[in-house]
């Protein structure tokens, strides 16, 4: 099977270190991809951005390492790209890999390209792609931030960090052309699979670029969707896990998946999780409950066990998808495999 993840940050790693394992399992091809969000406006990776006005790498990067080789030449490449400068220079806090993305897009003019050519010094047998070629800012409606009623606010990190309740988020600009080599991916895909990752600045930013968005709703591929093991502080805090599915239905109301995977001590109330995914499921589609938590304190996923959750997701038989209908009124055809 062909495996397409989409996310960012550490959710995506994490997706990425389950491929691997199904990789090697010959579940899914070895040549994973990963289509990342480029709407990160903090740290290395928003001054990078704003200095140079490139695409923000930090997210990017932290994919080509989860698909680095595991020999010896790219174990060293991915602890150098990985490393960053300490200090209270100019370089404090820059990941030499986001230096040498952004400096390999300024000189080659592709960022598709400079991810191709740190992929290959990483040894990096499948490819990381950017949803778009050009970065993208993310506005929110926040509520619970005084009063006026909702207010809007602007960038990835103001969202993440918000003290207020998100309530939707768009794109700037608000109809982003997809980067084309990732719209293909996704086309040709058999396993689609979205989250788990900060929801509002990582997970959802996926479909709201017109082009990818309708691709996923067209693919024949089974489309998985990963929860979070817990609500984040900030964007998502307070929380259920049905509510998280809520949030993705408002986003894309045309969204139809094969599974809803989610660990089983995170859900509180299975039943509750069982009829909010009712409605975006795929005939024949289900939520799969699984210990895929590594630390019941740090919550983040075990990579074997979420591979084993995958695993036994797409080892069921699939139903076709029905006719999907995006938000713009385009009807597009969903075939089975």
């Amino acid at each position: 099977m062909r495996a397409v993840a989409l996310g960012g940050g550490h959710g995506l790693h994490a997706t990425l270190s389950a491929l691997r394992v199904l990789a090697a399992r010959g579940v899914v091809d070895a040549h994973v991809t990963a289509v990342v969000t480029v709407a990160d406006d903090g740290g290395s990776s928003g001054r990078l951005r704003r200095e140079l006005g490139s695409l923000p790498p930090g997210d990017l990067r932290m994919a080509m390492a989860a698909l680095a080789s595991d020999d010896v030449a790219g174990q060293r490449w991915t602890t150098l790209v990985q490393h960053r400068f300490g200090g209270t220079g100019a370089l404090a806090g820059h990941a030499v890999g986001n230096l040498l993305l952004a400096g390999l897009m300024d000189t080659l003019g592709d960022p598709v390209a400079a991810l191709d050519e740190v992929g290959s010094l990483l040894g990096v047998r499948g490819r990381v792609l950017p949803m778009s070629r050009e970065p993208l800012d993310i506005e929110a409606e926040v509520t619970g931030l005084g009063s006026g009623g909702p207010h809007r606010i602007r960038g990835q990190v103001a969202v993440a960090s918000t003290p207020g309740r998100v309530r939707r988020v768009w794109l700037q600009p608000q109809r982003p052309r997809a980067c084309a080599e990732a719209v293909a991916a996704v086309g040709a895909a058999d396993l689609l699979i979205l989250g788990p990752g900060s929801w509002f600045t990582s997970v959802l930013p996926h479909l709201l670029v017109p082009e990818l968005r309708d691709a996923v709703l067209a693919a024949s591929a089974r489309r998985v969707v990963v929860l979070n093991l817990a609500p984040e502080p900030g964007e998502t805090a307070g929380f259920s896990p049905e509510r998280h599915l809520a949030v993705l239905s408002e986003h894309a109301p045309a969204l139809r998946v094969d599974a809803v995977v989610a660990d089983v001590a995170a859900v509180p109330v299975p039943d509750r999780l069982h009829r909010a995914a009712s409605s975006m499921l795929s005939p024949g589609g289900r939520v799969h409950l699984a210990p895929v938590a590594a630390d019941a304190v740090m919550p983040r996923h075990d990579p074997v066990a979420l591979a084993d959750a995958l695993d036994a997701v797409v080892a069921g038989p699939q139903a076709p998808h029905p006719v999907s209908t995006p938000p713009d009124g385009q009807t597009q055809h969903s075939g089975g495999s």
